[in-house]
């Protein structure tokens, strides 16, 4: 996904239920793996050719198939057809640009959401899409890269975790979101230490580098927060399906809980946007009380020296008569009048707080 939405104008006007990638392709194959459990044994495998798919369509047992990869549209479009998915599906999850959302099927639950890294080199926040199609005993997933973001997930399934491996596809869908949404608040908690390690130094280095460095992190957290809000919107969404087909009553806990974060996620994205906001201003109301203190020094300066000059100015005139010139001690008694005309002015204005 680009961080920023960019749209082809060849795009516009086409058909929702054209089967055509929009997206930029981040691995050059597609693979696909299959987990196939119940409480009893564990099947897991990765699929070299689509015909090995058509033995997991009708299974008695629990399957999470994982796409890596969506730069294949002729691939996704026969996985639909084998699993007899709407065709907007499939359009859908091509669209690696779309907004998270939720939508009811007859015959599936289609979920999309965005997954965020945080890229330490970079140090940025990378997003991709993710796509969850949840049917009664099949959960497909699409990812547009290969990764290890699930891999806790497989983990409890290998170790034959009850809870997980009984509790349904809804149950499963719960956990893949629970991830994702936990990547959300690790990458929040990343952001805040780089923040709070700025806020004790705002107050101290009013550095070019600094301003720089907050807004980075300003356009991370912005990043991020438009991508939590749908997020969230999605998250809430699922407590409406009134279909307990899809969402098992003994989970409704753990979609409490999923929401409860998500919900956690965007107040943490909104109150690190507000400090970034503040020491913004902190930022330029200390360059600003800085620029003031160096132009009441020059001031001060400029005004102890206007009546040197003014004095100096008189007797550096060129009329005949100028008594003063005459007098044996003048030059002394000019300098003496200077000295005491600006270090009572430099008293006065210390005695007034000025500097």
């Amino acid at each position: 996904m680009t961080r920023f939405l960019k749209k082809s104008l060849t795009e516009i006007g086409e058909s929702p239920y054209e089967i055509k990638f929009r997206g930029n392709k981040k691995i050059d194959e597609v693979v696909l793996r299959v987990i196939d459990f119940d409480e009893e044994q564990l099947h897991e495998l990765q699929l070299y050719e689509f015909a090995e798919i058509n033995k997991y369509i009708d299974s008695d047992s629990v399957t999470w198939l994982n796409i890596d990869g969506l730069h294949d549209p002729s691939l996704l479009e026969q996985i639909g057809k084998a699993f007899d998915l709407d065709r907007i599906i499939v359009s859908d999850v091509l669209n690696t640009d779309q907004r998270p959302k939720i939508q009811e099927y007859d015959e599936c639950l289609y979920v999309s959401i965005k997954m965020m890294r945080y890229n330490e080199a970079e140090r940025e926040v990378v997003t991709e899409n993710l796509s969850l199609v949840m049917m009664e005993d099949l959960l497909i997933s699409f990812q547009e890269m290969k990764g290890d973001v699930f891999d806790p997930v497989r983990e409890r399934l290998r170790k034959g975790k009850k809870k997980i491996r009984t509790s349904g596809t809804d149950y499963l869908l719960f956990a893949l979101l629970d991830i994702v949404i936990d990547h959300y608040l690790y990458i929040l908690a990343q952001l805040g230490e780089r923040i709070e390690f700025l806020e004790d130094q705002i107050m101290t280095d009013t550095s070019r580098e600094l301003l720089e460095e907050i807004g980075d992190l300003k356009r991370e957290i912005n990043f991020m927060r438009r991508n939590i809000v749908p997020a969230r919107e999605m998250i809430h969404g699922i407590s409406k399906i009134e279909s307990d087909y899809f969402v098992d009553v003994e989970n409704e806990v753990h979609w409490q809980e999923l929401k409860g974060n998500i919900s956690l996620a965007l107040e943490s994205a909104d109150g690190y946007r507000d400090m970034l906001s503040d020491m913004m201003n902190i930022y330029h109301t200390s360059v600003s009380s800085k620029l003031n203190d160096v132009m009441k020094f020059l001031t001060i300066f400029s005004v102890v020296f206007i009546p040197l000059t003014f004095i100096a100015g008189i007797y550096g005139t060129n009329f005949d008569n100028i008594p003063e010139l005459h007098f044996e001690h003048g030059y002394y008694v000019m300098w003496s009048v200077m000295i005491v005309v600006a270090l009572g002015m430099i008293y006065y204005f210390k005695r007034r707080g000025w500097f």
